[in-house]
């Protein structure tokens, strides 16, 4: 299983640059951040001194979305990333959320969240696409590798990944949860023909590695609190479209009933005051808190369910320090030992 890291990005940029750097040093594989336009810096800036700084590290965005982007102008950014550094990109996108709600839009449809799917990858990878009326290319981008992730909740969205995604992102660790999107992606790969392990799966959420006493496992979960909040966000969408009683499990539906209005000038961080209705449950289910141990066994549970990636949402206090957790305590157990030299009868 590949470990990544996800970012805000938080000003200054700098620190952002860094934190990535230290996540390779950590010996992680990817570094995703937040796209926010308003609400933090621009990520595809900030992604160029990423790459700049480290030399092996997959870096992308979790998640744009194709509202407030022209897609020809983010696969441009993407085949000119990979062109310097070497296809060391990964597109990951969504509806909309916060980029889209501050502005006072809506996400974008499926339709066209589809469509964008296909046009940023073909035009990611040097091949010709259709945008409206016009047959368009990037003639510079032959070299070019791009890979595009689909991100999501709703059943809609979970066929939409398997039909025509190289990879899914679900933002939280439940493994009830994980199971079922998981099952459903796969499904709908199958119905259209496509090997459903073509389709990468990547489970994302915070992470605070604690020394398993009460009172430090209590502040992490203050810590994660936000992130109950950010997914009740999307789960909301899922309830108002779908109701309740569907094949949505209800461990993913119920907990938002005490939620109430929500300030995205909060989005994203510890203390969120719009995220009190999330309950300790919740916050134990949809995150990893604890010690190594206990995030160990959660991440090879997750790896039996079939999730390829694990990325640690990095928003709390603790950042450099679950960044050297991970990389002393949990990293090097996840990988079988190889040995030097073995005995010959």
């Amino acid at each position: 299983m590949d470990i990544g890291v996800v970012l805000q990005c938080t000003p200054p940029a700098a620190r952002v640059v860094e934190l990535a750097r230290l996540a390779e040093t950590h010996g992680f594989s990817h570094v995703w951040t937040f796209d926010s336009h308003l609400l933090w810096q621009e990520p595809y800036v900030i992604h160029s001194q990423i790459l700049a700084a480290t030399r092996k590290v997959v870096v992308g965005p979790m998640v744009t979305n194709p509202a407030t982007r022209d897609w020809t102008v983010t696969a441009s950014t993407f085949a000119t990333l990979n062109d310097m550094f070497g296809n060391r990109t990964l597109c990951g996108i969504g509806r909309g959320d916060s980029a889209v709600r501050t502005l006072g839009g809506k996400p974008a449809t499926l339709a066209t969240l589809r469509e964008s799917v296909e046009v940023i990858r073909e035009l990611g990878n040097g091949r010709s696409a259709r945008v409206g009326d016009t047959v368009v290319r990037l003639p510079w981008a032959a070299e070019s590798r791009l890979e595009v992730w689909v991100a999501g909740y709703g059943p809609r969205v979970l066929d939409l990944a398997g039909a025509v995604a190289d990879g899914f992102i679900l933002q939280l660790a439940d493994p009830d949860i994980t199971a079922w999107t998981i099952a459903r992606v796969r499904a709908a790969a199958e119905r259209v023909g496509r090997d459903p392990a073509s389709v990468q799966i990547c489970a994302a959420a915070p992470a605070y590695v604690t020394d398993g006493s009460d009172a430090m496992l209590a502040h992490a979960r203050q810590q994660c609190r936000w992130f109950g909040a950010m997914v009740g966000n999307h789960v909301a969408d899922i309830v108002s479209k779908y109701g309740t009683g569907t094949d949505i499990p209800a461990a993913l539906t119920d907990f938002i009933q005490g939620r109430q209005d929500y300030d995205y000038n909060q989005h994203g961080r510890a203390g969120n005051v719009h995220a009190e209705f999330v309950p300790d449950t919740i916050v134990d289910r949809f995150c990893l808190l604890g010690t190594p141990d206990d995030h160990l066994a959660r991440l090879r549970e997750l790896e039996r369910l079939g999730v390829d990636q694990f990325a640690v949402y990095l928003q709390h206090d603790a950042k450099t320090a679950t960044l050297q957790a991970y990389g002393e305590s949990v990293l090097p157990r996840l990988t079988q030992p190889v040995i030097a030299t073995e005995a010959v009868d």
